[in-house]
């Protein structure tokens, strides 16, 4: 029953709001209810294979088929009828404001790009790697980066050529390289406040983000910490210099500022508007950006979310499709017949977004697909949310940081020019954080919210 929330989506729907809609009088099967899913996982999965290639087909194309679809199998209402449902799906408060933050992450990654305060962040990172230890250093400096700027993808495209220099220097094999920047590149993407997945997972289950990350915390620093300790060890019989390249200090403000305002627990929507404004003051401070550049910046960072958009509010609207024919009450009746405790509730969450992962190949759209079924577990067995937003964001990093067809890795094998697989065999840290992020579901910590 697993493979049936794949595309689940859109935690902490108001069910009062929406039990106005009533149910169909003409009530369908329940497989029939869920259908959608498989016609999204044919469309998207299957064509993906037969076309050996995860990023052919676009998955708001796959969405669109299999809301149509959704749309067409719903009974006992006429055509505005159904469109009236599926929008109070995409239009749900939870669900808008998943896309407000959406936006603004966007317009700050953006602009504090073009800023330059990633290359300051880069240049702060490798002033203090250790000669010694090479090896620990740059994951050490990965993690920091990814921390600071929320991406994955945007640690790799930074470190990795900074990692081959260093290889093509030392002598070290160039995948090896390659491997440490992304392990250490999955460090932030799981725990940054600034992370769509962190976003994802935080409004998906209903806790804040402070909350939720000192729960991935007592995770992801232990995994972080045990690599570290593996790159001391591998890395000292290699000595290198890293070259002192200037810090421009002002443009560390806008990273510093966001982590801590995250840190102190101020909402998200606050946190990104004032690191939007300190990037523009920045900017204009150092000459690096005047208010048409600005301006230039921000939307091209909130373009680049447009398909992330697009995709939370068709599957916000399946869901709501789903939800009214009685597939959501068929699918948690059949996932958790045969669960009777909390351990069980959360393996049956981390497979879920597990499963969604490897069918889509990205980590947030992992979380979003799964979020409201995971939140409908939680509840039922009494799982805290922080302990379900952790479990949701800690599995999906970990199999997206071992998808060969992933964006990261295929990014990080065309930059390096080495294959995924040779990256993979290499990589520490994923697997790493899913044996720890197990142990704590198996043994119950962090204490506080198991």
């Amino acid at each position: 029953m697993i493979i049936f929330a794949f595309s689940i989506v859109m935690a902490g729907i108001n069910t009062e709001e929406k039990e106005s809609l009533g149910r169909s009088p003409e009530k369908i099967s329940g497989y029939l209810a869920i259908s959608p899913l498989f016609v999204f996982l044919a469309v998207y999965v299957l064509t993906s294979i037969l076309a050996h290639d995860f990023y052919k087909v676009p998955i708001t194309a796959a969405f669109i088929v299999s809301s149509a679809y959704a749309l067409a199998i719903t009974k006992g209402l006429n055509l505005d009828g159904r469109i009236s449902i599926f929008s109070s799906g995409a239009g749900d408060k939870n669900v808008l404001l998943m896309i407000w933050i959406f936006v603004l992450a966007g317009a700050f990654a953006a602009t504090a790009k073009d800023i330059g305060s990633i290359d300051a962040t880069v240049n702060f990172a490798l002033r203090f790697l250790p000669g010694k230890l090479v090896f620990a250093g740059i994951f050490l400096a990965s993690c920091f980066i990814s921390m600071a700027i929320g991406t994955s993808v945007g640690t790799i495209v930074a470190l990795v050529p900074v990692a081959c220099g260093i290889a093509a220097e030392t002598g070290v094999d160039t995948a090896f390289m390659t491997a440490i920047v992304v392990g250490g590149a999955f460090f932030g993407d799981n725990l940054s406040f600034i992370s769509d997945t962190t976003i994802a997972a935080t409004k998906s289950q209903g806790c804040s983000m402070s909350d939720k990350f000192k729960a991935n915390a007592a995770i992801a620093i232990p995994a972080a910490l045990i690599v570290t300790g593996i790159y001391v060890f591998q890395g000292l019989s290699v000595d290198f210099v890293p070259a002192a390249n200037p810090i421009d200090w002002i443009k560390l403000i806008p990273y510093i500022l966001v982590i801590v305002l995250a840190l102190i627990g101020m909402n998200v929507i606050g946190v990104l508007a004032i690191g939007i404004a300190a990037n523009f003051i920045v900017g204009v401070a150092t000459g690096s950006a005047g208010w048409v550049a600005f301006l230039s910046s921000a939307g091209g960072g909130i373009s680049g979310m447009g398909e992330l958009i697009i995709v939370t509010l068709l599957a916000g609207g399946m869901l709501e499709l789903i939800r009214y024919n009685g597939g959501i009450e068929f699918i948690i009746s059949g996932l958790t017949r045969k669960i009777h405790g909390q351990r069980g509730a959360e393996c049956c969450i981390a497979a879920l977004v597990s499963l969604a992962n490897i069918c889509t190949a990205n980590n947030t759209i992992a979380i979003i697909t799964t979020g409201g079924i995971a939140r409908n577990i939680s509840e039922r067995f009494g799982i805290d949310p922080r302990k379900s937003a952790s479990i949701l964001d800690t599995f999906s990093c970990m199999i997206q940081g071992i998808l060969p067809y992933g964006a990261q890795m295929l990014m990080a094998s065309g930059l390096a020019g080495v294959s995924g697989v040779a990256i993979i065999s290499s990589l520490y840290y994923p697997f790493a954080l899913g044996i720890i992020a197990m142990l704590s579901i198996l043994f119950r910590f962090p204490r506080n919210i198991s």
